[in-house]
This record gives structure tokens, sequence and C-alpha cells, in this order.
């Protein structure tokens, strides 16, 4: 595919979106990563799906309900070890606004693309739009869980929505799926990753698993082995649906709490090793996919291998940032699987933890907050220094920590999120690392209160 012959709307189109952008980025109102998306559509709605055509090494899209940004932000960064220049929607924007403000940005004035390969992040349930738009090389469809239930409805809503749009796909695009996850593993593919390391499930379904029968004819799924939700090794208890023996499996896992992860990983091209700075099972999920993708473009093992050793985490998902004489830790909530996940990670270690737990629920969170009595924080019990809570649902969050067995003298609640970061540095001790779980707005001004005060750049500094 070479570049597109010169038009003059399209060109006009992704001008004035980059300017509107800029614009709106200098005036320090936010918004600077979608509105061009808004904008751009209307005066050249096919410019998504030109500029994507133009590309020479053609278009990811990945999509899932936990992961996307982690798993996207690490595929652009082996993409680069291996010479490509991809188009991203790093900021994460994965409505079809924020696609259109991608490849806006990533022209110059004659609609040209300064990259040679796209690479989408994209909302569960915007993905049937947005293959309308782009015709991928490979599609990547990570898992499926229970989240935003005022925006996604229960999560079979979403399965039927991908296996509709999945049916129209043409025949040059690789499909990769989570074969741990039953919910996407029914969806027909070339490529499946999964775990195949026992040491590190256990043989109990969760209560908040959110998969607990066949997608194909509903009788119930037998667990033989359960990673976490409903991920593991599964079989219809009726028909001949099971999981199916991974393409891309990591056969070691060594979970390191909050420091990281080691896995060993066989793939087609043959055994990769790798020392993860990402901890947690997820992100062993996240780092398979990446694999599994790889593959598919044709990347070298040993390629693969130093970038998966090199790649830290996206900002506000298991990030690192050193305030004072204190380190925080800020890992992103928000759904039952994830938070549960993120605590059974920092509580790996033995002894207690100092939290800082920001919930909101704006648009961007989901407005119900009923999800929070899924979440396993009865964890916590006997594992709490402090846990302030703060947010728009400060005092759901402490109400639920207080039914969970949390005792009330650990438990403080502040709703303004500046006087909640000032009281928790207080209760954690010279050295301690503090941990920070946001929702996804209490996130964004986390990260705006530190780039404030001194302490992160802006995210377009990153």
């Amino acid at each position: 595919m070479g570049p597109p012959t010169m038009k003059p709307r399209l060109s006009a189109a992704l001008l004035a979106g980059r300017a509107a952008a800029t614009l709106s980025r200098r005036l320090g109102r936010g918004g600077g990563t979608v509105i061009a998306g808004h904008l751009v559509p209307r005066i050249a709605p096919a410019a998504l799906k030109d500029v994507t055509q133009a590309l020479p090494n053609g278009s990811i899209v990945v999509s899932g309900t936990n992961g996307k940004t982690t798993t996207t932000r690490l595929l652009s960064h082996l993409l680069r070890a291996s010479g490509m220049r991809p188009i991203h929607n790093r900021a994460g924007a994965n409505l079809l606004s924020g696609l259109y403000s991608a490849v806006a940005q990533a022209t110059d004035w004659q609609a040209r693309p300064r990259g040679d390969v796209g690479l989408f992040e994209v909302d569960e349930a915007t993905l049937p739009k947005a293959l309308e738009h782009i015709h991928p090389r490979v599609l990547l469809l990570h898992n499926i869980f229970r989240d935003q239930l005022d925006r996604y409805g229960e999560v079979h809503f979403v399965a039927g929505l991908w296996r509709e749009a999945t049916e129209h796909l043409r025949d040059s695009t690789t499909v990769a799926v989570n074969a741990d996850d039953p919910l996407v593993a029914a969806l027909p593919a070339a490529l499946t990753y999964g775990i195949a390391d026992p040491g590190v499930g256990t043989t109990t379904l969760p209560h908040a698993a959110d998969a607990r029968l066949c997608p194909v004819c509903g009788a119930a799924l037998r667990y033989d082995l359960v990673y976490y939700g409903h991920l593991g090794h599964y079989a219809c208890t009726r028909c001949e649906f099971a999981r199916p023996t991974p393409t891309v499996a990591a056969t070691q896992v060594e979970l390191l709490g909050d420091q990281g992860t080691n896995v060993i990983v066989e793939t087609p091209a043959g055994t990769l090793r790798a020392n993860l700075r990402l901890p947690g099972l997820y992100n062993v999920y996240n780092a398979l996919a990446a694999i599994a993708v790889c593959n598919a473009l044709g990347i070298k093992r040993d390629v693969i291998a130093r970038g998966l050793e090199t790649f830290t985490a996206a900002f506000g998902r298991l990030e690192r940032i050193q305030v004072e004489d204190r380190q925080l830790f800020l890992a992103l909530v928000k759904n039952p699987v994830g938070f549960t996940e993120v605590l059974r990670t920092i509580l790996t270690s033995p002894g207690r933890r100092t939290l800082l737990i920001a919930i909101n629920d704006l648009f961007a969170d989901g407005t119900d907050v009923s999800w929070l009595w899924d979440v396993e924080f009865e964890r916590l019990c006997g594992r709490v220094n402090v846990a302030v809570c703060t947010g728009l649902r400060a005092e759901d969050m402490a109400v639920r920590l207080k039914y969970a067995g949390v005792e009330s003298s650990r438990l403080r609640v502040e709703p303004d999120l500046d006087r909640a970061l000032e009281l928790t540095l207080r209760a954690a001790e010279p050295g301690e690392t503090i941990y920070v779980l946001p929702t996804y707005t209490a996130m964004l001004s986390m990260r705006e209160l530190l780039h404030r005060t001194g302490y992160v750049g802006a995210f377009w500094e990153d």
C-alpha cells in the first residue's frame, strides 16, 4: 500500500483537527486527545479508513475489558524495537473520537501517515463501529469482564457484539484471542494465548466470576484450574466446547509481588524467557497477548524478549512515583476482577499497607459503584496500616472496607484529593511505599495533582 492520492477535503479535515487539539492544550482546557476526533469526521467521515488503508504494515486493533492500555503500550514498545513506526492512540482515548484524533495527529499536511503501522486500543462496545473504518491486519480480543454496568450491561452482551463484528472480518485479518477466557475463546481465531502453569492457579472459581455458563450451549462450565476471575482451564459439562490449547503459552510464571514477574513462554518460534517489570498475573496475560501479536507480525523472538524486559508500565497503571522520602505505587482499578488482582499483587509479601483509595462515579468510571461489593476487600483484614478513602464516593468505599473487616480505627475519609494525599503521606513511614488505587477519572486527577506539585511531568511530556 502506498500513500493516498491527494485529497483536499481529507487534508483540510486532518489539519483542522490538529490545530484544534493544539489550541485546546495551549489553553489548558484538556480535551486535546479527543477534540480532533469530534471535528475531523464532520469534515471527512472516511478519514480514519483512508489513513489506515495507507499504512504499509496494516493495523492492529486491541479490545478487552482489562489491559488494553498496557498491552498497546507494550506493543508500541515492541514494534519500535523491531524498526516499525506505530500510529497509536497512546493517551488511551479509545472511542471513535480518539481513533480519529490519533490519525489526525500522525499525518502530514498532505494527509500522509507519519508511521507505517496502526496500533489502536478500542473500547469494547465501540469495536463493531471501529471495524467498519479499520480493516486490521491483527485483531486482538483480550478478555471480557463485568465493567461499567450502566454502559455495557452484562458480559454476554459484549460477547454478542464481538461475535457479530467478527463475522464480517476480511480473510486477511488474523484474530488472536485469550484461550483462558471462554467468552472470547468461543470466537473463531487463528492465534490463542494462555497460561499453562498450574502453580499460579487455584481450583476454586471466585464468587464474582463472570462466566460460569458455556457460550455455545448454555450449560455449566467445569473449571479444573482458575487463574483469576473466570480465566482458567475449563470445559463444558454438556457439549464439546473447551479451552483450546494456546498457540502462545506461559509454561512457568514466578510472581515477585509488586516488583515484577519472571516468565517462560512457549511460542511457535521457540522458547522465550523474560523478567517483566510488570507485576501481577494480569500483566502476564498482557505480555502473552503482545507476544501473540508479534508472532503474527513475524517479529523476531530475541527482539520480543528484550522489549519485554525494558518496558515499564503505562502512566497510572502500576506506575511508581517518588514523593520526597516515600514512594507512590499507582494502580488503576475499575472493576471487581481487576481490583481484586491488584490487591492480591500488593499483598504478596507480608506486612501492613498504607492505602489511598480514590473512587469516582463519573461517566468514564461508571456511574454504578455497586461493583465495589464484589471486590475481595476481605483480603485486607489485618493488613492495613491506614486506608484513606477519597473521591466522589469516599464514604461508600469506607463503608465497604468496614464491612470487609478492616478496623474502623485504620480508616480515614477525606473527599478532597489534595488533603487526602497529605493525610496519607503523614500516615506512612519514611521509605514506605504508599499504594494509590484510583478509578479512571480519579487517576487523572491524582496525576494532575502530582504534576502541579512537581513530582511528575505532564502526560504530554512523558
